[in-house]
Parts: C-alpha cells; structure tokens; sequence
C-alpha cells in the first residue's frame, strides 16, 4: 500500500508527499532527515492523509495536488471522504 499526506509546519506552510511507510517517512521528516519539510519551521501536523492501492496511483494523486497550489483545496479533495477523486475532478 502507499500514501499521500499533507503536513503543516509550525509558521502554517504545508507540504504534500506520498510514501509506501507512512510512519518511517513522517519521522523522517520530524527528525531532519527531510531537507524538503525544512521550510516549515519546527513542529510539523499530520493534517490528512489518505491510503492508495498503489504508490503509482499516490504519485499520480500526489503531483495532481501538488498543481492545484492551494492547500486548501489539496486538503479538500485529499479528505473529501472514501471517494477517489477521478481526473476530471483533479
């Protein structure tokens, strides 16, 4: 199974990933061992996620939120639900 997640750092910037270890990768990010999350200061929320068939199908959904520049709109259709979004909605 694979993952898409969204973070928000401690100065309310985010940041959207996907994995195949949920928990592996969010102690990465919280210990350091992810330059990436760095901008987001020091506390970093767990604010959705959302469990895919494949880590295709996360990277897929990943780069499609990624393009919406919004994380509040990424965070709607991340947690709309048991719903997948389909492309027209992406």
């Amino acid at each position: 199974m694979a993952w898409v997640y969204i973070l928000r750092g401690a100065n309310g910037r985010h940041y959207i990933g996907a994995t195949e270890d949920l928990a592996r990768r969010l102690s990465e990010h919280r210990h350091g061992g992810a330059h990436t999350t760095a901008r987001l200061g020091g506390v970093l929320e767990l604010v959705a996620s959302r469990e895919m068939g494949s880590m295709a199908e996360a990277r897929a959904l990943e780069q499609s939120l990624k393009k919406k520049k919004n994380p509040r709109l990424a965070l709607f259709f991340l947690t709309q639900g048991e719903r997948r979004p389909v492309a027209r909605d992406l």
